[in-house]
């Protein structure tokens, strides 16, 4: 990731795959219509994508789990990365927030539109052939709603082959929503977090399973928390060349979740630091929608034969919650077989229904404005559709949903 910004490379070739547009002028973006599939990146090898950007403008709040990134490295037939495009980017729950770390970042746009600046910096390295593809899953019952996609991918190109040792990056996007609460047969009388014992780990929320040789390198975890109070009793327990059930104790036996993530006891305001981060907190009293991430990028996960991370959801599995994580890692190919990715209704996050009828309504304002655009950038209702965009998309970002609602539907 960090490189020696003296050391001169020979051999190396910088290069970026962009959303510019070919023609010269300003229309520096894709058009992108729900059921597309476009291709980011085809390139030749040996070479290895440094950086990867995106924004959207106004877009659905939906469209962090809409948008699916699959990647595939050196021909297989399979991707090594499979994952919603806003989760990829530590966007949890749809909700983006803003986060400052060494493997993504975060950043604001404009107050009065619905924009961040997402960026990813995990390096994905090829011998000779990469393709990126990004698909744009309809969400049923919503209007066709066309989305502006800016994209920035820089890499290099090589002219002697990779290092032996370099593993391709992988990702992969998991959800159990909800996770099925365990009442424990050797439950103390006292109960809650002192009751109850997990002596083999096979009821956890698993986040990953790898086979092959690599290191595990990052995890994204979101926790919705469907019943309030402190839900972070729940422990990683890592099985290193092994499998619950089949070796114990876990070679990493954790002490509880605040702790995977660098905080102290029960965090209930957010923070976002270069390697770890409880980046949201819905409520300080736990209730709702938590994020958190782990960049193990001074201390991989090593693994030979096989990876399975793990995490308690409660203590001894006592909670019923929804869980959703992404995977990082790197290792030899091939890999094992990926879970079925759900369909886009099943991947979305548990919101009120004020927040359907938001996103409806702010794509039947989009709808109007592309209307309007294409008939000429002189038409006269242009300024007040674009007006109520911008109104609506700040009464959104202040949590102002009624408003938000009234202001798209002023130019209905």
């Amino acid at each position: 990731m960090l490189v020696e910004p003296s050391r001169v490379v020979k051999g190396a070739h910088t290069r970026r795959f962009s959303s510019w547009d070919r023609s010269g002028r300003n229309h520096d973006f894709l058009d992108m219509v729900p059921g597309q599939t476009v291709t980011l990146l085809e390139a030749q090898g040996p070479g290895k994508v440094t950086h990867f950007y995106w924004t959207t403008i106004n877009a659905s709040r939906f469209h962090f789990r809409q948008l699916v990134l699959r990647a595939w490295w050196d021909g297989e037939q399979s991707p090594s990365v499979e994952v919603p495009l806003g989760d990829l980017f530590l966007v949890p729950h749809c909700m983006p927030v803003l986060v400052y770390s060494l493997g993504a970042v975060v950043n604001p746009g404009s107050s009065h539109l619905l924009t961040w600046g997402l960026n990813l910096y995990l390096p994905m390295p090829f011998a000779t052939t990469a393709r990126i593809e990004l698909a744009y899953d309809a969400l049923p019952g919503i209007p066709a709603d066309m989305m502006l996609f800016w994209y920035h991918i820089e890499m290099e190109q090589y002219n002697q082959a990779l290092p032996a040792d370099q593993g391709r990056f992988h990702a992969q996007w998991r959800r159990e929503n909800p996770t099925t609460p365990i009442v424990s047969a050797n439950a103390s009388t006292s109960g809650g977090i002192w009751g109850g014992a997990n002596l083999d780990g096979k009821d956890n929320y698993v986040a990953l399973e790898a086979e092959g040789t690599g290191q595990m390198v990052g995890l994204h975890l979101q926790v919705d928390n469907l019943h309030g109070g402190w839900y972070g009793e729940g422990d990683d327990m890592v099985f290193v060349d092994g499998r619950p059930g089949e070796q114990w104790p876990p070679t990493y036996p954790g002490t509880g979740t605040e702790e995977i993530f660098g905080g102290g006891a029960c965090p209930n305001h957010a923070y976002a630091g270069p390697y770890t981060g409880f980046h949201l907190v819905e409520d300080p009293d736990f209730a709702g929608k938590n994020a958190m991430y782990r960049w193990y990028l001074t201390d991989p996960i090593r693994f030979e034969r096989s990876l399975v991370w793990t995490i308690e959801h409660g203590h001894a599995n006592d909670l019923g919650n929804d869980y959703t994580s992404v995977a990082y890692w790197y290792q030899t190919e091939p890999h094992g077989a990926f879970p079925l990715l759900p369909d886009v209704k099943a991947r979305l996050p548990r919101l009120p229904e004020i927040v359907f009828t938001v996103d409806a309504a702010r794509a039947r304002c989009q709808a109007r404005w592309y209307q309007l655009v294409s008939a000429g950038p002189s038409a006269p209702a242009l300024k007040p559709v674009w007006e109520a965009l911008n109104a609506g998309g700040k009464a959104i970002l202040e949590g102002r949903l009624e408003d938000a609602v009234r202001a798209f539907e002023a130019v209905e």
